[in-house]
C-alpha cells in the first residue's frame, strides 16, 4: 500500500501558501509529520483526507489520483481530527456501534469490530460509562477506535496528543503502534517524542515547505557528535543562544545547564552527549530557517 504526492500546494491568498511544492512516498507503516505550529501539517491533513482541493500539485492512493476519484481513498480511510468530538451523553459502546453504522458496517459487524476496538485501546472497562465521564486522555483513545472501526488502509490523526498528560500520550502512542501493521499510518505532530517513540520515518514541514524525509537513524546520524552539555552562569546563556542551536536550557543553582548544537565544544567543560531526534529536528529547522 502507498500514498503518494506530487508537488501539492495549497494557496490561500495572494501571499499566504499553506503549503508548497510537497512530494512524499508513503508505504506501510507509521510516518510521523513534524513541524512548528503553522508549518503546514493540517493542510497537508486536510487534502490527503479529501476535506480540502489543493491549489496545485495531485496525489495518488495505490496509483489512483485522490482528487479525481476522491471516494478511492475515502473508502479506506480511518481519520482523527484534531478536535474530535463526542456526543456526551452515549456509552462508549453506543457512540462507537452509531459511529458503525453511519460508515455502512451491518449490525453484527459493527457489534463485533466495537468489541474489537474497545479492547485495542484499552477502553473494556469503561465500555459502558457515558462519555462526557471520559479524561481527555480517553476521548483520544475513543478517537482512535472510531478512525479504525472500517479497518482501513491509511490512519491519519492530526495532533492526537495535544493537551493529553505523559501517562495520556504514552497510552495513545501504544494504541497507535498497535494499529499499524498492514496500514499506511500518518500522526502529524510538533510534539517530537510522540514520533521518536512510534515512527519509522519522519518527514518535517517548515513554513509549508518539505525540509526533509527519513527515517529516525538517518536524522540523528546528522547531528552525531555535535551534541554537547555544559554549565555556563546565566549572564551567558543568551550570548549562547546567539551563537548555537540551544536545544534545552535547565536553570540550576550554580547556573544553567544548556544543551546544544555545535560543530566543536563550546565551552572547556562541555561534555558530548548522545543525540536524540529532538535535537535533529531543531538542527533542520533552524537550518530551514537560515540559523
Amino acid at each position: 500500500m502507498k500514498l503518494r504526492t506530487e508537488s501539492l500546494g495549497k494557496k490561500y491568498t495572494e501571499d499566504v501558501w499553506g503549503i508548497r511544492d510537497v512530494s512524499l512516498e508513503l508505504d506501510e507503516g507509521i510516518h510521523g509529520l513534524l513541524g512548528p505550529n503553522g508549518a503546514g501539517k493540517s493542510t497537508l491533513m486536510s487534502i490527503l483526507t479529501t476535506v480540502m482541493k489543493p491549489t496545485s500539485g495531485t496525489a495518488f492512493w495505490e496509483g489512483t489520483n485522490i482528487l479525481e476519484s476522491p471516494d478511492t481513498v475515502r473508502s479506506v480511510l480511518g481519520y482523527l481530527p484534531q478536535n474530535f468530538g463526542v456526543y456526551p451523553d452515549l456509552t462508549l459502546e453506543e457512540f462507537l456501534e452509531y459511529m458503525a453504522a453511519l460508515r455502512g458496517l451491518d449490525s453484527e459487524t459493527a457489534s463485533a469490530r466495537t468489541d474489537e476496538m474497545i479492547s485495542l485501546t484499552n477502553l473494556v472497562d469503561v465500555r459502558n460509562r457515558k462519555l462526557k465521564t471520559f479524561s481527555g486522555g480517553m476521548r483520544q483513545r475513543v478517537g482512535i477506535a472510531q478512525a479504525l472501526l472500517n479497518d482501513p488502509d491509511l490512519l491519519i490523526a492530526d495532533e492526537p496528543t495535544v493537551g493529553l498528560d505523559p501517562e495520556e500520550r504514552v497510552r495513545l502512542r501504544s494504541a497507535l503502534s498497535n494499529t499499524a501493521a498492514g496500514r499506511v499510518v500518518i500522526l502529524s505532530t510538533h510534539i517530537v517524542p510522540d514520533v521518536e517513540a512510534t515512527a519509522n520515518k519522519i518527514a518535517i514541514l517548515d513554513e509549508g515547505r518539505l525540509v526533509t524525509h527519513a527515517n529516525v537513524e538517518e536524522l540523528v546520524s546528522h547531528v552525531t557528535g555535535n551534541v554537547y552539555e555544559c554549565l555556563v552562569p546565566r549572564s551567558e546563556l543568551s550570548t549562547l543562544r546567539e551563537e548555537y542551536q540551544v536545544c534545552s536550557s535547565v536553570q540550576r543553582a550554580d547556573g544553567v545547564k544548556a544543551r546544544l548544537i555545535a560543530e566543536t565544544p563550546p565551552t572547556d567543560d562541555a561534555t558530548p552527549v548522545s543525540p536524540t531526534l529532538e535535537d535533529a529536528y531543531l538542527q533542520r529547522i533552524d537550518q530551514q530557517d537560515g540559523g
